[in-house]
């Protein structure tokens, strides 16, 4: 019985978080007319899937899917290698004021991300990089998470591996992306996600530094659906599905290495 109620509560919790999806994709192939009907209906009386084609013929979309997998790309691997390294540093390696470099990195991550907007818009200012790739890229190429969740991993790793690998010659370098890259390979994928999904679905930044349609991302070119006259409902709810196509497919292939990242790091 206690099994039964437990699986009864996950149900429900399952329904609680599946039903803004369900809605999504049931307003998407609605009529203008029925999304603002005053009698809400879950499934559509007449089945529009042209809302697909009339959302993607909107805006151009196909430069906003390449911006996306640009910025998200580059910010994935930047923030992977550059994360690994100073994860192996903090784990491995002894130098000074290692603990209290360690524990200020951490305390960043208690601000807001909000108060770094002014700063870091006055600094791309001055470096003329409002309105480019670089301007969208380089503030978010390192993650302090990135580098705690790698730390925690790499502090499970049995020392006789290390202490093998310089044995044999290798230095941190080899070391790192020959012995622990893959023997970390869940780790290396939830970090992955994580960075890519973030980068992924990034909306007030991407506004504030792009002035041209040219940089726009996915989550800023649905704004197209919102006009003076209002918003077309059930073409955002179309884009918005296939904008989450690729996330939810990288997830289908990565989580079970997700799974096991987050277990084998001890944030459970």
């Amino acid at each position: 019985m206690r099994k039964f109620w437990t699986y009864v509560v996950l149900v429900i919790l399952v329904l609680f978080v599946l039903g803004p999806f369900l809605w999504m994709l049931s307003t998407s192939l609605k009529t203008q007319g029925e999304v603002l009907s005053s009698v809400p209906h879950l499934f559509p009386t007449h089945w529009e899937f042209s809302n697909y084609v009339k959302a993607w013929q909107s805006a151009p979309f196909g430069m906003y899917f390449g911006n996306s997998i640009l910025v998200s790309g580059v910010e994935t691997i930047a923030d992977l290698t550059l994360g690994a390294m100073a994860a192996y540093a903090f784990a491995r390696m002894e130098f000074y004021g290692k603990q209290v470099i360690f524990v200020i990195l951490l305390a960043t991550m208690m601000v807001p991300g909000e108060v770094l907007l002014i700063p870091n818009y006055i600094t791309l200012a001055q470096f003329h990089w409002l309105d480019s790739y670089q301007g969208l890229i380089v503030p978010w190429l390192v993650s302090v998470f990135t580098i705690f969740l790698m730390r925690q991993f790499f502090l499970g790793i049995p020392r006789e591996i290390f202490e093998a690998a310089e044995l044999d010659g290798c230095g941190p370098m080899r070391t790192l992306f020959r012995i622990v890259m893959p023997i970390s390979k869940p780790i290396w994928v939830t970090s992955a996600l994580i960075k890519f999904v973030g980068a992924w679905n990034s909306f007030l930044w991407v506004l504030i530094v792009s002035r041209t349609p040219h940089y726009f991302t996915l989550p800023v070119g649905l704004i197209n659906f919102s006009t003076d006259i209002g918003t077309i409902y059930n073409q955002l709810m179309a884009a918005a599905t296939f904008t989450m196509v690729p996330l939810i497919i990288l997830f289908l292939f990565g989580q079970r290495y997700f799974i096991e990242g987050i277990a084998r790091s001890g944030i459970k």
